[in-house]
């Protein structure tokens, strides 16, 4: 029976579209951004739209967790030589996740804090990160939203 409802992986076309891009920038420097690309679902961007990245010290406290994630959606991103960049389709689900916890984690120092708060990203639901990603994207105070986020993450378990 069919019901009419059709499916985000039926219809590509009707869906936000975004790209991981992988940059070199030394011999074990790395950087992973998030990009948001023009599409018929998000007519208000025009031309790619950065949503956030990470590289260095930060980076490789939870690479793991991301090329995890990446090697379950079928991606193997190599650093490009160079200052080449390396582009990978992401779907909508990974996108906000790897945004969201991008856009978090890059101006934290502690270790403990930083593996709370991407246990915690990981742990949420598609509904959920898209929430707190739309709120550190387009409010007016985003490092509010954030700091609201990891206080949230790392408050101690009672």
């Amino acid at each position: 029976m069919d019901s009419g409802f059709v499916f985000h992986r039926d219809t590509p076309d009707s869906a936000p579209r975004y790209e991981l891009r992988v940059r070199r920038y030394g011999a074990t420097d790395s950087g992973y951004e998030v990009w948001q690309l023009p599409a018929a679902a998000s007519p208000h961007v025009t031309s790619a739209v950065r949503v956030a990245g990470l590289r260095g010290r930060n980076f490789e406290l939870v690479e793991h967790r991301v090329l995890k994630r990446l090697s379950r959606a079928g991606i193997t991103p190599v650093p490009a030589r160079d200052a080449a960049i390396d582009s990978h389709s992401l779907t909508e689900d990974l996108a906000l996740n790897l945004g969201l916890l991008f856009r978090t984690l890059a101006p934290m120092r502690s270790r403990d804090n930083m593996r709370a708060v991407a246990e915690g990203i990981d742990a949420m639901g598609r509904e959920e990160a898209a929430y707190w990603l739309g709120m550190a994207m387009h409010r007016k105070h985003p490092r509010r939203v954030l700091t609201a986020l990891r206080c949230l993450l790392t408050a101690p378990r009672r």
